[in-house]
C-alpha cells in the first residue's frame, strides 16, 4: 500500500483495522479513535481518494490501495490552506476532531472548489466535535477553499505566460 505518497509494507491481524494500523504498525497517530464504530469521523482518511472512517475498514482490505493521513496534508514548514486557516480561525481546542475534519474537507475541496455553506455542512456532517461548535470550522473551510482558488489562479496564469 502507499500511504502518503510513501509505499508502505506491513503485517497485520486480520481483525486489526485501518486506523490499528496506521497509529499502532506504521506510528501515524494524527488519525484519532474517537467512537471505533464510525460515527465521529475522528479517524477519517482518504482511500483511494475516497473519504473513509479508518475505524471501519480492516487493515487487510488497504492492501494495494492509496492511503492519505493528516500527516500527508502539508508539513511544519509548508502549512496546507486548511491548517493554516484552522489555526486562524480558532476552528479547533482539543484537537482530536481536527485531523479528520481537516481530512474531510480536503477530501471536499478536492472534488468541488468553490462548494456552499451549505455543501461544507453536508459534507461534513460525519465529523463531531465537543468543543469548538462547527461555525469556525465552516469558516475555516471557506477561507481556505477561497486561498486554493487564488494558489491555482495564480498557476494557471503562471503557466499561461
Amino acid at each position: 500500500m502507499s500511504v502518503n505518497g510513501d509505499p508502505v509494507e506491513i503485517l497485520c491481524e486480520t481483525q486489526q483495522t485501518l486506523l490499528d494500523c496506521l497509529r499502532d504498525e506504521l506510528y501515524l497517530t494524527g488519525t484519532k479513535e474517537g467512537c471505533s464504530t464510525g460515527d465521529c469521523g475522528a479517524c477519517s482518511v482518504t482511500l483511494n481518494g475516497r473519504l473513509v472512517c479508518s475505524c471501519l475498514v480492516l487493515g487487510v482490505e488497504a492492501n494495494g490501495c492509496d492511503i492519505q493521513t493528516i500527516e500527508g496534508i502539508g508539513s511544519e514548514e509548508s502549512l496546507h490552506p486548511l491548517q493554516k486557516t484552522f489555526l486562524e480561525e480558532a476552528a479547533l481546542q482539543c484537537g482530536v476532531c481536527t485531523p479528520g475534519f481537516i481530512v474531510a474537507a480536503k477530501a471536499l475541496l478536492d472534488e468541488k472548489t468553490d462548494p456552499s455553506e451549505e455543501e461544507i455542512r453536508y459534507w461534513l456532517a460525519g465529523n463531531l466535535c465537543r468543543c469548538t461548535g462547527y461555525d469556525k470550522i465552516i469558516k475555516a473551510v471557506i477561507k481556505a477553499a477561497k486561498i486554493m482558488r487564488e494558489e491555482n489562479e495564480q498557476r494557471t496564469n503562471r503557466r499561461a505566460r
